[in-house]
């Protein structure tokens, strides 16, 4: 009959929408389980987790994973920025880029989580955001054990095995790992300090700073550790507590093998090597005999 052939078609066509979203979602990563309807775009995604860029900027050096964010990323060469923004004198080559721009003077957030709250002016953000939630770290090391959860953090932690630093000073001959700890440095020739307390006018050169003096304030101490009951200002405090119960010594000599839990402790064991505190023992103990006795 006629019924019987609808709700046979109907049978036929549900089958197929389930054997199309099966094939739709085909490919999917073995790292953090995410599907894509093709191997190709599978293929693309993998190059996050190995942190592959093989489209290089021929301007400036800056490389993509796909040719698509090359093709974004050349429209902030050329002159050509036809969309400027009528509340500051920047301008940019994309519509979308000035849309993003646009938040940041009327402090629109339109991307709120779902599990906190809090919200965020770009969507990438928010998926960033969400991996503080969910604890997923896609970016695994191919150099060691370790992994992330945004890719320029995974580039940074590369820097640490390679030793590279990038970033020069064109006032000196020091070298930087990131750009951040380049601009931090630039402050030390210029004498600038552009974070200020609000509550007692001290300035700081690095915004670290400044949220580590705050804390002095308030006497908050928002971090806590989850295995005893000790709470620190600052996540970088927290994370050099975590070690003494892990065993993890991340700062490694590279003259004679030995490790340390802080980077302070690294650099004051590499004068042993460079002769430098025997080089001030002596600066003091000339400086002791050659003072008249009191």
């Amino acid at each position: 009959s006629i019924r019987h052939l609808d709700t046979r078609n109907h049978r036929d066509n549900a089958d197929n929408l389930k054997l199309k979203s099966h094939k739709e979602h085909s490919a999917c990563c073995e790292i953090c389980g995410k599907c894509y309807g093709t191997q190709n775009d599978s293929c693309m995604h993998m190059r996050i987790h190995r942190d592959e860029k093989p489209y290089p900027c021929q301007m400036c050096g800056k490389s993509f994973n796909s040719a698509n964010h090359l093709k974004k990323h050349k429209t902030t060469h050329t002159s050509d920025k036809r969309y400027p923004c009528h509340l500051c004198d920047k301008s940019f080559g994309r519509i979308d880029n000035l849309t993003a721009h646009h938040r940041i003077h009327t402090g629109d957030k339109p991307y709120p989580c779902r599990l906190c709250g809090k919200s965020f002016r770009h969507n990438h953000n928010l998926k960033c955001h969400l991996r503080t939630h969910t604890g997923e770290k896609p970016y695994p090391c191919h150099l060691c054990e370790k992994s992330f959860k945004q890719s320029n953090d995974l580039t940074r932690h590369l820097r640490t095995h390679t030793d590279e630093k990038p970033y020069s000073c064109e006032l000196c001959a020091k070298s930087f790992r990131t750009k951040a700890a380049l601009e931090c440095h630039h402050v030390t020739h210029t004498g600038e300090k552009p974070f200020s307390c609000t509550l007692c006018n001290k300035s700081f050169r690095k915004r670290y700073s400044l949220t580590r003096h705050l804390g002095t304030h308030t006497d908050e101490k928002p971090y806590s550790c989850e295995l005893c009951a000790k709470s620190f200002r600052t996540k970088a405090a927290l994370e050099c507590h975590c070690r003494t119960h892990t065993g993890e010594k991340p700062f490694s000599c590279t003259l004679c093998g030995k490790s340390f839990r802080k980077r302070c402790s690294l650099t004051h064991h590499l004068r042993t090597h460079t002769g430098e505190k025997l080089y001030l023992l002596l600066i003091h103990s000339s400086s002791d005999q050659s003072s008249p006795d009191p």
